[in-house]
């Protein structure tokens, strides 16, 4: 048996049945419909449950979604060790690392464990323990 003489089994593969063209094909008319209705209907509403409350309405609304907020990409001061002393740390450098994914917003230092060299660190906002411990550790922070 050779590839090209491979055939499907008997009555595996049928022709698609094309509906609505005339009375001839079989299912002409109505298309298999039936009479009137709402399923003779060519569509209901989106989320719409045949009259029965719809579940986007059963389920209790709370709060609301602020689309003006911002997310910053955060980065802790310890995390800052793993640059030499004196290197200007910038948003850039830090996606070129891998410290953070993308820059979404804006970076955000915290601080979160000790900073041992002294860095400028560049970014777009700091928390004041953050800008306390980097200038401690005798670096400089500069708001972008």
């Amino acid at each position: 048996m050779k590839l090209n003489e491979l055939k499907f089994a008997e009555g595996s593969r049928s022709v698609r049945s094309r509906k609505g063209r005339g009375r001839s094909a079989g299912q002409g008319k109505t298309s298999g419909r039936g009479q009137k209705g709402q399923k003779a209907r060519s569509k209901t509403r989106l989320g719409f449950e045949g009259g029965q409350m719809p579940l986007y309405r059963r389920i209790p609304k709370r709060g609301f979604t602020n689309f003006n907020r911002k997310e910053y990409a955060v980065v802790n001061t310890a995390t800052l060790n793993i640059f030499d002393e004196g290197t200007e740390v910038t948003p850039e450098l830090l996606v070129k690392n891998g410290v953070i994914k993308n820059l979404k917003s804006g970076v955000k230092i915290l601080n979160e464990g000790e900073i041992s060299k002294k860095l400028t660190v560049k970014a777009h906002k700091f928390s004041g323990s953050a800008k306390e411990a980097i200038e401690n550790a005798g670096g400089k922070t500069e708001v972008i």
